[in-house]
């Protein structure tokens, strides 16, 4: 089995740089998983007025309104078959801020109904965001956010974009500095920049089955509509 994001590129995905091929070109099938760990130079927030938007999205691990420079972080990697059988790649991240740890969490499928990478935000997977996912020209890969849309229970609908955060993401090997770089930016065409950070890290990947990982990394609530 292919990953999600092999299979979403189809032969682009031999652009990518070989560390980004290692980085995003493992399945639930190769029993392994991948724990970066480094520092987000810069962790930033929307002005004051977005502030009831981040805490709001803290309370699933959706964004948070804290920032700051030098910030330690983790990010998690496993893959897993989801209960609805789709292959899955978890995105747990971990910052450790000067009063509090944050966490941002998501978890992202292939959708063969969209024809993209669906990204499922959160712990309940409430915001499902569709993915432009594609390769620079310095093998770097890229997601943009597309269509959003809300589900709960039985409420689904597509956020206006108007109301949307548009989430732009790079990440890249550097090679002069022997590691990955990474550069997030959330932005609302009203409201202006809503978050954002950029950082480097260094991964270890290790065998890891099904059982083994850890359940915090997992979503509490599973979203079948994509």
């Amino acid at each position: 089995m292919t990953s999600i994001y092999q299979h979403h590129l189809g032969e682009d995905f031999d652009r990518l740089h070989p560390m980004m091929q290692k980085r995003f070109g493992f399945s639930s099938q190769d029993g392994v998983a991948q724990v970066g760990s480094g520092t987000m130079e810069t962790v930033s927030r929307g002005r004051l007025f977005t502030l009831p938007f981040l805490m709001l999205g803290s309370t699933r691990r959706i964004l948070f309104p804290d920032y700051g420079t030098n910030v330690p972080f983790t990010v998690s990697n496993y893959a897993y078959v989801d209960s609805f059988g789709r292959e899955t790649i978890t995105w747990s991240r971990r910052y450790k801020l000067k009063r509090r740890y944050r966490c941002f969490d998501a978890t992202m499928i292939y959708s063969e109904q969209r024809k993209a990478i669906v990204d499922y935000l959160g712990t309940h997977q409430h915001l499902a965001v569709v993915l432009d996912c594609f390769v620079d020209d310095d093998g770097g890969m890229n997601f943009r956010g597309a269509d959003q849309r809300f589900y709960e229970h039985f409420v689904g609908f597509k956020f206006p974009r108007l109301f949307s955060g548009n989430a732009e993401v790079r990440e890249w090997w550097n090679e002069e500095q022997d590691r990955y770089e990474i550069s997030v930016r959330v932005t609302n065409k009203v409201f202006g920049d809503l978050f954002g950070y950029r950082g480097h890290f260094n991964l270890r990947e290790f065998s890891c089955t099904r059982d083994e990982i850890p359940l915090d990394v997992m979503p509490i609530r599973e979203e079948r509509r994509e």
